[in-house]
């Protein structure tokens, strides 16, 4: 038995939630090398079934989806199985959410883009130590594009709102949507 399945336990039942469903299969394969089973689910609905019928020991789920938020399958987690370790993923990071996620119960709470090993260290964290720092973090003007493109999609692709919600200038806004993502 290798030393990451012992990590694991007995029981390595993994929950994936997310709506990114190429994103959703590669973690999933990534996540079972690793020695976890794997079942994954694309909406709020499907993850709350399988934590209520299969209540997993582990847990990533995304924050926002199609049909709702993931924290709502955190809370069915919760009461289901009061130890499942439960990472929350999202493609925006924010303080209030990250506070949120871990009121609910979250174990700890990941930016995407996130990959299989700081998923696996966030969930095999024990007790009050932090798992080891992202070996390849957002850079800052990273994490500056991501948010501005997600306010973007959320004014449905209006500059002149998405500049006013910002406090931005538009011109400004339209050179930088212009420009291709930084790395």
């Amino acid at each position: 038995m290798s030393e990451e399945l012992a990590e694991i336990g007995e029981d390595r039942s993994l929950l994936l939630l997310d709506d990114d469903e190429p994103f959703l299969r590669r973690l999933a394969k990534a996540m079972e090398k690793r020695g976890f089973e794997v079942e994954t689910a694309e909406t709020v609905a499907a993850g709350k079934a399988i934590a209520t019928a299969r209540p997993p020991a582990y847990a990533v789920c995304d924050l926002r989806l199609g049909d709702g938020n993931g924290l709502d399958v955190v809370e069915v987690l919760r009461e289901k199985r009061p130890d499942c370790r439960i990472v929350v993923l999202t493609g925006y990071g924010a303080i209030a959410t990250a506070v949120a996620a871990v009121k609910i119960g979250a174990t700890d709470y990941l930016s995407k883009p996130a990959d299989a090993r700081d998923i696996t260290n966030a969930l095999l964290a024990t007790g009050d130590e932090l798992p080891p720092p992202p070996e390849n973090p957002m850079s800052a003007d990273r994490v500056r594009w991501e948010h501005i493109q997600r306010v973007y999609e959320l004014c449905d692709r209006n500059v002149s709102e998405t500049a006013r919600r910002l406090n931005m200038h538009r011109r400004t806004l339209q050179r930088i949507l212009a420009k291709r993502s930084p790395r």
